[in-house]
């Protein structure tokens, strides 16, 4: 009697166990693992807060303060909302210096025509970042992936 050879179904759940791990560490790798989702999220985040201040300077018709500490790593907006940036990641403020609450910390403020001070967040790690721009005529809050700078 001639025996069929096969696959038994614990070698098959072996290479699809090999195969999910494989794909988990490709997809970390190309994505930029950790860092590279707190990069995402935290950009996510704060565009959604200067979006969210943007909106209630129009709702209430009072002017409303986004503020940034690059140095604390946090943030604040109206309404008592505010954030934390991980410490992995850099943060480059550049607006108007006449509505910065103090040295180092940034501001934009949003008035009730919904028009801003305009300034640029960016939120980088390694060499991935994300640039948050405010337009200073529309209010306008606009994402777009940056190359950062080789240091040398």
């Amino acid at each position: 009697m001639h025996r069929a050879r096969g696959v038994s179904l614990l070698e098959m759940l072996l290479v699809i166990a090999l195969i999910a791990a494989i794909s988990v560490l490709a997809l970390a790798a190309m994505g930029g693992g950790r860092e590279g989702m707190q990069l995402r999220s935290s950009t996510r985040q704060v565009a959604a807060a200067l979006r969210f201040t943007r909106t209630h300077a129009i709702a209430t018709g009072q002017p409303q303060r986004f503020t940034l500490d690059p140095a604390k790593h946090t943030w604040t907006a109206p309404m008592g909302r505010s954030g934390d940036v991980p410490p992995a990641l850099s943060i480059t403020f550049t607006g108007a210096r006449e509505v910065q609450p103090r040295r180092g910390e940034g501001a934009i403020v949003f008035f009730p025509d919904g028009a801003s001070t305009g300034g640029r967040v960016q939120l980088a790690a390694r060499r991935a970042a994300w640039n948050i721009d405010v337009a200073w005529l529309t209010g306008e809050v606009k994402l777009k992936r940056a190359q950062v700078a080789d240091e040398k």
